[in-house]
């Protein structure tokens, strides 16, 4: 599954397959999509097709059984065609979600610490699913494979085992859509919205198809409010993403000067460790 983001100029920025942020912004067919592609290509130029997750490709076997959703609120169910890329099962989810309160979680990476607070109002089974994946590891000893420095698109995108921006968990769960972010300034037509430095978003491939990719906003974004929201960077962690961001996007023989596409400076998330004091 791919997921994307768009980034907003009118300007047809070739989308690419999909994943990117798609699990971020919902492949629309905006240019400029931010899709969490298939690969660092697709990360070149969000592509609208790609980042539509369909499902048409199960196996006969896998059509065999209706996929697995858990009982509670949450609903995370498995993805059949979309297998995990670390094996993991799917998520608690008990009746009474955890809905309050924040809890902080560290990604360790080779460029130095990203300390994130995860807000359980904000996002309960966003929260909980991320938190799933920490403990149980899914994030350690993986890459961030996406970097966008479009003017209306700066985010490192991260979450994915395969470092192809096309693996996810081998489950899926609704949208917790933020409702009150502010109009973004460089969008005329008022459609998108402000996703700030220091936002940390889920990608997606469309509506309802949350699963390990996110992304962190590392210069004030424009997008559709199609991805959910569930915490914020720090700003030890803001510091670490400027020098990735300051490195750019790695060059390719078809795009000597990317705008999108893998980060320059490899990413490598070393262990994602939640912290258990209280703030």
């Amino acid at each position: 599954m791919s997921s994307e983001l768009e980034p907003t100029s009118g300007a047809a920025v070739p989308r690419r397959p999909v994943r990117a942020l798609t699990r971020l912004a919902g492949v629309t067919a905006l240019a400029g999509a931010l899709v969490a592609g298939a690969s660092a290509a697709a990360v070149a130029a969000p592509s609208a097709s790609r980042g539509a997750l369909t499902a048409s490709a199960v196996s006969p076997a896998a059509a065999e059984r209706p996929p697995r959703t858990t009982h509670g609120p949450c609903a995370y169910t498995e993805t059949p065609d979309e297998p995990a890329a670390r094996p993991v099962p799917l998520p608690p989810d008990p009746r009474r979600t955890p809905a309050r309160g924040t809890v902080r979680v560290t990604l360790a990476t080779n460029h130095g610490p990203i300390g994130l607070t995860l807000d359980r109002e904000a996002a309960p089974c966003t929260v909980q699913s991320f938190l799933h994946l920490v403990g149980k590891r899914f994030y350690d000893r993986t890459s961030c494979h996406r970097l966008t420095a479009y003017p209306t698109l700066s985010v490192l995108q991260c979450g994915d085992p395969s470092g192809t921006g096309e693996g996810g968990p081998g489950y899926r769960y609704r949208d917790e859509l933020p409702t009150d972010l502010p109009p973004a300034p460089t969008d005329p037509t008022g459609v998108r919205r402000l996703y700030a430095r220091g936002v940390l978003a889920m990608a997606n491939a469309g509506p309802d198809t949350n699963g390990s990719q996110f992304f962190l906003v590392y210069a004030d974004s424009a997008l559709r409010p199609n991805y959910t929201i569930f915490g914020e960077v720090d700003a030890a962690g803001l510091a670490t993403l400027d020098r990735i961001a300051a490195g750019g996007v790695a060059p390719t023989a078809e795009d000597p000067a990317p705008v999108d596409g893998a980060p320059a400076l490899p990413v490598d998330i070393r262990r994602a460790v939640r912290s258990h004091h209280h703030h």
